[in-house]
This record gives C-alpha cells, structure tokens and sequence, in this order.
C-alpha cells in the first residue's frame, strides 16, 4: 500500500519546468511564476484535499494571493492591477490549478468579472468595483447561462427595459460560478428579442439590490470548493450609468474578453494535467524507487510530452493576445479545446498508470480527474471551439479559393 502524503508531489514541480517552455519567458513572467508557486505551496496546496472533500470556499487561499498582487496581473495599475502580460497571468493560473482546481476557478472569476468592467465601463464604474474584485475584497461573478440560453448568448431570455433613468432586469441565471456570495455581478440581459445579438446589454448588478434572489449552491462532481449557483433577477433596479458599454453592445463585449477568459480554462488544464502527473510520479516514486519499470517509464513520458506541447500552445497563444487583443476566436478555441482536452485525458491516463491505486482520495489523481471535467463545458464548450476552429478553417478555405 502506499503511505501517500497528498501534498508530497507539490515539491516535484519546480523539477517539472521544461527549458523548451521556459526559454521564451521574460525575467518578470519567471518572478510571477516562482511568487506564485510559494503562495500555493505554503497557503493553498495543503488545504486542497480538505476543500474538496468538505466543499469549503476556498477564501482564505484567494485571499493570500490577493495579498501577494497577484489579483491584479494584467490589469492597468491606477486601478489596483501590476499590468504583467497574459502569458504571466497564465503561469499563475497554471500553478493555481495544479495546487488547488477550485481555488483557480474562483481565482479567474474575480478577473472574469473585473475585465468586462475595464473593457467597457466608465471610468467612474472602474473606480467603483474594480479595485474591490482585484484586492479580493469583494468577489465577483459573471452571469450569462440560463437554464435555455448557454453558449447561444443570443438566445437569452433575461430582459432589461428603461424605466426613467433606471433599468429594471428580470429573469434568471444558472450555473453562476460564485453566484451565491457575489458582490459585484456582471450580468447579460437583453433588451429585444426580435433583435438577437443586437439586443444583448450589460450591466454591473450590485450583490445587495433589492430582487437579487440566489439559488444553493449545485451538487457538483468536481470543483467543490468553487461554489456555482443560479441567479434570480426580480425588476432589480440598476441606474443606467451602470450600462457597460451602450445599449446592445453585450454581445461585443462577451467576444471582446473572451480572448483573456479562455486562457483561464485552459492554463487551468494544463495544471490540471501537471498535477496528475505529478501525483503520479510521486505514488510510483514510493512504490518502485527511483528506477522505474519501462512500461511505467514509457508511459510518464508520453504525458510529459503532452503536457509540454499543452504548455507551449497555452504560452504560445497567450503572447499572441498580447501582441493582438483582436486574436481569432479560432486561435482562441484551439488552445481552449487542446489544453482543456489535455487536462481530462492526462487525468484518466494517470489514473490507468496508477492501476488499483488510480482512485485512492489521498493520492490526488482522482480529483484532478473529476475537477477537470467541467473545464471542458465551461467558457464555452469545446464543442463550440470547434465549431469556431471549423468555421475559420473554412473561411480560409473560401479565401484561397478566391
């Protein structure tokens, strides 16, 4: 039997680093990584089997990134933010998911909520709810699914209407992740059916406005410590300076921050496949020695490959939104797709590695299986992903043959 130690692995990843990903990384980005990785080491990787298993929010570990600065790495520093690069917010997120899933998910929610609000809030709004989501004084949440309306943002029901010089919303939302103790709500309404995508309009939605009801947090297979929840929206009155852009910009403003949001699933990934590679690496460490057998050796290195090519990708397309914010929705969703994909598959394959020790709690494979699931379904699916890969590759294919 092994006499595992759930967070024994955590010392192994600094032995994990790859020159080949590395090489491309400036002296800061390399500082945002190495600050990080301690902060999850000492404050968050411990404490990660027990929020699974008691499903605790994980506060405390978000908390003590905040307090670090890193809450803020790719936001303008006049509102609480370092401005570091994309690829430097993704090798955090990267050691976030490796040391604790859940605490990434509500760690990138902050900054799901905070971008949307700096892409097209006013700068009265910034200055209001910005700074509160990076410091981690406040936590945020990003409400767009409905119970009809998941990946099809058009296709939603929640309705905005003018009244005076305020909007009241009304509807519902589903599978909010920290929607049950948000502070600072970015929610999509939209304000015309009839007009589809031309309809859509959103607006920050303080936690504390009379009609905003909140829905227990779901039953879920991974991510315990992250909770998800619905919504409720009853003629909530919001003022119309609370609009983020203008009436029926929504939609742009979903396109225009997705380019930042998905880099968090599929950093999260990627930590997830480091993660189980690693536990894995540390079980077999104690049942064979040092030297292992060539079938288990074989094994560890077509994962080490994957989760090299997963890396290089992930940072590869992460410098090129920051050389281009405007990146293709399709350079977008292979990254998402192949990394979020290699999470789940590094997971199940560690799982087979490890054999009759594969499900065992304390050895941690498990819930980087069970916590990788669902990246694959949120930020938009990956089936949606390669509907946008598809739809590029035939673009491209109509342009040659022009």
């Amino acid at each position: 039997m092994i006499d595992a130690d759930p967070t024994a692995h955590v010392a192994l990843h600094d032995l994990l680093d790859e020159p080949a990903a590395d090489a491309a990384l400036t002296a800061r980005e390399r500082e945002i990584r190495t600050l990080t990785r301690a902060v999850v080491a000492r404050e968050i990787a411990p404490h990660s089997a027990r929020v699974d298993l008691t499903h605790e929010f994980p506060h405390a570990g978000v908390q003590a990134l905040c307090r670090e600065g890193l809450g803020g790495l790719v936001f303008p520093r006049h509102l609480g933010g370092s401005a570091d690069s994309n690829v430097a917010y993704a090798l955090a997120m990267e050691e976030i998911a490796a040391g604790c899933a859940a605490t990434s998910l509500v760690f990138m929610t902050q900054m799901h909520a905070a971008y949307p609000i700096v892409l097209a809030g006013s700068p009265e709004l910034q200055r209001r709810f910005v700074p509160g989501l990076l410091d981690g004084s406040a936590y945020g949440a990003l409400a767009i699914t409905e119970p009809d309306a998941g990946s099809d943002v058009a296709g939603l029901t929640t309705t905005a209407r003018r009244v005076g010089d305020d909007w009241s919303i009304t509807g519902q939302k589903t599978f909010i992740t920290t929607g049950d103790r948000a502070d600072v709500i970015v929610c999509f309404a939209t304000v015309d059916r009839e007009r589809g995508r031309e309809g859509i309009t959103a607006f920050v939605v303080e936690g504390d406005r009379p009609g905003v009801g909140r829905g227990r947090p779901f039953a879920k297979l991974g991510m315990h410590g992250s909770s998800t929840a619905e919504l409720f929206f009853d003629d909530v009155r919001v003022p119309a300076a609370n609009l983020l852009g203008a009436e029926g910009e929504g939609w742009s403003v979903v396109m225009s921050s997705v380019g930042k949001t998905r880099i968090s699933a599929a950093a999260q990934g990627v930590g997830l496949a480091r993660a189980a590679y690693a536990a894995t690496l540390t079980a077999l460490r104690r049942l064979h020695g040092p030297r292992l057998p060539d079938e288990l050796a074989f094994a560890l290195a077509d994962l080490r490959g994957r989760i090299l090519q997963g890396r290089l990708l992930l940072h590869a397309t992460a410098r090129r939104v920051d050389a281009d914010p405007q990146t293709s929705p399709g350079q977008i969703g292979i990254m998402k797709q192949v990394c979020t994909d290699l999470g789940w598959q590094a997971a199940v394959e560690a799982t087979r590695i490890l054999g009759p020790f594969g499900d065992l709690a304390e050895i941690g494979v498990e819930r980087c299986l069970r916590d990788a699931k669902v990246t694959q379904i949120y930020d938009g699916t990956n089936e949606i992903q390669r509907l946008l890969i598809g739809r590029e590759t035939t673009g491209r294919l109509r342009k040659g043959n022009q």
